[in-house]
């Protein structure tokens, strides 16, 4: 698809940039890579931790890639704003400066929405700020694009602006698309809370054929999922439901749970990081078992506990297409992770990720997980970070990986009190896969001989074992040859009551 290009001209100095200045395009890039928007579905999303790195590289790479200028005049650097637009259906502003949009900006960005007879059908205002004057410049032209629009991304389009004020220029963006037919919004980043979202109440209440809805760090109370809940008319096409990093609570958890059960199309759903205790945890369980078509589940840094985990576990039977699965942080324990992996061992054939890190999970859990690792040899990620399983645990699991699990690429076992045995069974289980990218192991009780050892394995490739500036190898009582040859043959009988083969 051919694009073009407009560019405005303007005059700053860019060199030596601030060290400040440096933080805050390492932060924008590591916000960008992990938000969604129009183009990451068709390129994807990295994680917070992936994203922050990648950003880091890029901002490192790009400044030492720069020569210092050797005059004043050499310091006043042109540098072209761009609006990047696609002759066919894409209009997006968001790679341009972090800044307040003035009157006389919004029309000089927003002329090619003003042509007649244009062809856009998506558009992303994120990452700029929009004051009155600009919205009320905006208006008009988004008013007219009413019939064409399909995609709507304005994460992140008043930062910095007083609430009345933001309340205001939402109230406008929203009487202006108001009747729009669309498949895709995305109000994330906004800090919505009630008012916010009630702000929307136009452009919400003329929706029904939504597939995707992005309310992700907005402050969304009880009351502002409520209010979600009241002023969106139909879900029943939604495909993608996220409300990551808000405040819901348990209140607002029964109001998300009543959309979920009007979407029976549901296949990626994401409710992380929200105060959902354990009443709320039960609810959108059971809301879940609804969603037959569920592919992603991410549930991850909420307050389940083991009753909500065992509700879950009863709506995983019916995930035949299930291929991501996010657990952590949950409070689970072994029963709740046990009832779960035990539904997962009979459901999700084709079960690619499963993080259950921070879970509190012991060796008593270890049989069901490794059942249950047994059964998915298409699995691509395993975080079991941040639990209790020890080497004794450790080794059973990676005695699972002996055979088969070719397309194994990242495996987190750090924060385990995992000694030197543990390690070294898992690292020479994983290390010969193909494809294989990383073995994390900080944050253990790993001896330096232990650590010697790990590293000796993987030599031919060092990339592929994680850092392990975290541990601490006087943690716990220190092993020694001796000592871990002994639990070596201790594991050997409880492997073979497993049925697990030991690999030679």
């Amino acid at each position: 698809m051919d694009s073009t290009t407009q560019s405005r001209k303007f005059s700053i100095k860019l060199w030596p940039p601030s060290q400040s200045t440096r933080l805050l395009l390492v932060e924008r890039m590591t916000k960008n890579l992990t938000t969604p928007s129009i183009f990451s579905r068709k390129y994807g999303l990295l994680s917070k931790e992936e994203a922050e790195e990648d950003a880091k590289q890029i901002e490192t790479y790009a400044g030492s890639s720069q020569k210092r200028p050797r005059t004043k005049e050499a310091e006043e650097v042109m540098i072209s704003e761009e609006v990047k637009v696609s002759e066919e259906t894409i209009f997006d502003i968001s790679g341009g400066r972090r800044a307040f949009i003035d009157a006389e900006e919004a029309e000089e960005l927003l002329k090619p929405l003003s042509k007649p007879g244009n062809t856009y059908s998506k558009i992303c205002f994120s990452n700029r700020s929009f004051g009155l004057d600009a919205a009320r410049v905006v208006e008009p032209i988004l008013s007219s694009l009413k019939d064409q629009l399909t995609e709507v991304d304005l994460s992140d389009f008043i930062a910095g602006r007083p609430e009345d004020e933001a309340v205001e220029v939402m109230n406008i963006f929203s009487s202006a698309l108001e009747g729009c037919d669309l498949r895709y919004l995305n109000l994330s980043n906004n800090a919505l809370g009630e008012k916010g979202v009630r702000a929307f109440g136009a452009l919400l209440k003329s929706q029904n054929n939504l597939e995707e809805l992005y309310l992700m760090n907005d402050g969304i109370s009880e009351e502002a999922a409520r209010a979600v809940r009241e002023l969106i008319p139909s879900t029943k096409k939604l495909r993608i439901l996220q409300f990551h990093n808000n405040m819901t609570g348990d209140e607002g958890a029964f109001s998300i749970s009543e959309l979920v059960k009007q979407s029976p199309e549901l296949e990626d759903f994401r409710c992380s990081s929200t105060r959902v205790d354990s009443d709320g945890g039960v609810s959108l369980a059971e809301a879940l078992g609804t969603c037959t078509r569920l592919k992603k589940l991410d549930l991850r840094d909420n307050m389940f506990g083991v009753d909500a985990g065992i509700a879950l576990s009863k709506a995983l039977f019916g995930f035949a297409d299930l291929t991501e699965i996010y657990l952590s942080y949950l409070n689970l324990e072994d029963e709740g992770a046990k009832a779960l992996v035990n539904a997962l061992t009979n459901s999700a054939p084709s079960l690619e990720v499963l993080d259950m890190a921070g879970n509190d999970i012991t060796v008593e859990a270890v049989p069901a997980l490794v059942a249950c690792i047994l059964a998915k040899q298409t699995l691509t990620k395993l975080n079991l970070a941040e639990n209790e399983l020890k080497d004794e645990g450790v080794i059973i699991i990676a005695k699972a990986f002996g055979e088969g699990h070719d397309q194994l690429n990242e495996v987190d076992m750090s924060a385990n009190s995992i000694r030197r045995a543990g390690a070294r069974v898992l690292a020479q289980a994983v290390v010969h896969k193909p494809g294989f990218k990383l073995l994390n192991l900080n944050g253990n009780y790993i001896s330096d001989d232990g650590i010697d050892e790990l590293r000796d394995i993987f030599k031919h490739s060092p990339d592929m074992l994680g850092p392990l500036d975290e541990n601490d190898p006087e943690g716990e009582d220190l092993d020694n040859e001796d000592g871990a040859d002994h639990e070596d043959d201790e594991l050997e009988s409880k492997l073979k009551e497993l049925k697990i083969k030991p690999e030679a």
